[in-house]
C-alpha cells in the first residue's frame, strides 16, 4: 500500500480530515476534546470514558452527547449512565472479556460507519497512552486488531503523544502542521521489520528494527532553515510498525 497522511491534521481547527471519535476511560484534555468533538461525524465512549466526559463538560453537557456508549459497564457510574440514557444516547453492552472495551467500541464504530455510509478519513481515539503500562500496551494491541477491521487510519492521542500503526508498504507523513513536538519514533512492537526512511535526523536505510537489536526511539525531524517548511517523513516497512510522535501543546 501507499499512504499519504498528516497525523496531527485532526487537531487543527482548520484541518480538513473527516473523523470519527472514540473516547477512552482516562483523563481528558479539554482543548483536544473540543476540537475533535466539533469535527467528528460519529462519537463514542468506551465504558468509563463517559464518566470523564460527564465531568469535564459540566455546564454544557447537552452539547456533548455521544452517539453511543459501549462496554461491559463495570466502570460507568450509575449517575452518568442514567444521565446519558435519559438524553437518548445508545447503550451497547459488550460482555466479551477476550477483548478490551477499546477494541469492542472500535468494532461497533466500524460497523456504524459502514451502515451510515459515512465518508471518513480517520478514526481518532482520545486517551489510552497514560497510566498503567498494561493498559497502554492494550491500546497499542488494539491498533493491531484494527488492521483486520478497517482500512481507515486509527490514531491514539493523549497528552503530548500520538501513536499510529503503519501498515506494510510506503507512507508519506505530513509533519508541518505546527503542532509537532521535537521527538518521533518507529517501534517494531509486533515483531521485526525492515524499514527505510527519509525526513528524519537519523534515517534508516533498509535496516532491521527489532527489540534487542535496533529500535528508533528519541528520533527527531530533519533540520530545516528557519522559516522553511519541514519536509514530509517517508517510511517504507515490510511489517506493521508503530509510529509515535510528540505534540507541541504550548502553541499560542
Amino acid at each position: 500500500m501507499h499512504e499519504e497522511f498528516t497525523p496531527l491534521d485532526c487537531l487543527l481547527p482548520s484541518g480538513t480530515q473527516r473523523i470519527c471519535l472514540i473516547i477512552l476511560n482516562q483523563p481528558l484534555d479539554k482543548d483536544f476534546l473540543h476540537v475533535l468533538w466539533s469535527k467528528a461525524l460519529l462519537r463514542a465512549c468506551a465504558d468509563g470514558a463517559a464518566n470523564h466526559l460527564y465531568d469535564i463538560t459540566a455546564g454544557a453537557r447537552d452539547s456533548f452527547l455521544p452517539d453511543y456508549i459501549s462496554g461491559d459497564f463495570d466502570s460507568i457510574t450509575a449517575e452518568v449512565k442514567a444521565f446519558f440514557t435519559d438524553k437518548g444516547c445508545k447503550m451497547i453492552e459488550t460482555a466479551d472479556q477476550d477483548h478490551t472495551d477499546f477494541t469492542k467500541c472500535l468494532a461497533i464504530m466500524v460497523e456504524e460507519i459502514k451502515r451510515q455510509q459515512l465518508q471518513v478519513d480517520a478514526i481518532v481515539t482520545l486517551g489510552g497512552l497514560a497510566g498503567r503500562l498494561d493498559q497502554i500496551m492494550a491500546s497499542v494491541e488494539t491498533l493491531f486488531h484494527a488492521v483486520s477491521m478497517t482500512q481507515l487510519p486509527l490514531l491514539i492521542i493523549q497528552g503530548t503523544s500520538l501513536a499510529y500503526l503503519l501498515r506494510p508498504g510506503s507512507h508519506r507523513l505530513g509533519v508541518n502542521t505546527g503542532l509537532e513536538g521535537d521527538w518521533c519514533s518507529l517501534i517494531p512492537v509486533g515483531g521485526p521489520c525492515i524499514s527505510t526512511t527519509t525526513g528524519l535526523k537519523w534515517n534508516l536505510n533498509n535496516q532491521l528494527l527489532q527489540f534487542g537489536k535496533l529500535v528508533s526511539t528519541s528520533n527527531t525531524y530533519e533540520p530545516v532553515a528557519p522559516g522553511n517548511p519541514r519536509q514530509p517523513v517517508t517510511v517504507t516497512t515490510d511489517q506493521p510498525l508503530l509510529w509515535s510522535m510528540g505534540i507541541h501543546k504550548d502553541r499560542e
